[in-house]
């Protein structure tokens, strides 16, 4: 594996054959594919932290969803890579269908865990919130997100069973900077949905039984306007879907690009 900054950009690169792309979600990192590298024997796999998560500095302007394209699009460009499957996380999926729109010709396939097509209106104002107090209390801040979002976001049988699932959920966000997690927010606040019925390559869309934010019954919807997807609802799973039910992912995964092959 090698990591690199590109475009200011933390990338990680391991591997040899066709690329994937994976785009993780809000207070998210690179780390949420860990669980599921096996799915990727035999490819190319790109992971990035996005700007202002994790490892990788803020952007010189507002963090946005364009931004966030226009970047990952800069990143592929700067690493010869012509197209690439993309694997992508809640906020990463509204990312991952952007750019699926605007930039076609880089987009083989589309995995979205989680996935939405934007926030609902309630989840604006939530977001705004949590950008408030991130830089209102700094780091206390970013742990009482933490603390709610493992409350919150998984589902009762991770908490009943997987603790170290937990603690992955709660590190994950609280290594983000306030600010940082602050402009992140506001980047999925101001979110609007792309033209997803344009989207005209195999996807498969994966969500968890009790996930709050890519609900089933909105999932399913979303399926039906993007021609020939499938849809996959993990029982018993959260939001975190890819540290929730890493096997039934990799299995999802597994069987899906040796379809899409």
């Amino acid at each position: 594996m090698t990591t690199t900054l590109v475009k200011n950009v933390v990338v990680e690169v391991e591997g040899e054959g066709q690329p994937v792309v994976c785009i993780h979600g809000l207070a998210g990192s690179s780390n949420n594919w860990t669980p599921v590298q096996p799915a990727f024997e035999g490819m190319k796999v790109i992971r990035l932290d996005l700007p202002g998560s994790s490892r990788s500095e803020l952007a010189a302007e507002p963090l946005s969803i364009d931004l966030y394209v226009d970047t990952i699009a800069a990143v592929l460009a700067e690493l010869e890579v012509a197209d690439a499957h993309i694997v992508a996380h809640s906020m990463g999926t509204i990312v991952a269908q952007h750019l699926a729109v605007r930039h076609p010709e880089l987009v083989k396939s589309l995995a979205l865990f989680g996935p939405l097509i934007e926030p609902p209106e309630a989840g604006r104002a939530g977001m705004k919130a949590r950008a408030a107090l991130c830089r209102e209390k700094g780091i206390v801040g970013v742990q009482e997100v933490a603390d709610a979002i493992v409350k919150g976001a998984t589902s009762a049988e991770t908490k009943a069973q997987r603790p170290v699932t937990l603690t992955l959920v709660r590190e994950s966000v609280m290594r983000q900077t306030p600010e940082g997690y602050a402009q992140s927010c506001e980047a999925l606040a101001g979110a609007k949905a792309a033209e997803v019925e344009k989207i005209a390559v195999p996807t498969l869309l994966v969500t968890g039984s009790e996930d709050g934010v890519g609900q089933p019954a909105a999932v399913k919807a979303m399926g039906e306007r993007i021609q020939g997807s499938k849809v996959t609802v993990l029982d018993g799973c959260g939001h975190w879907t890819t540290f929730e039910k890493p096997a039934e992912c990799v299995a999802e995964l597994a069987a899906f690009y040796r379809a899409a092959k």
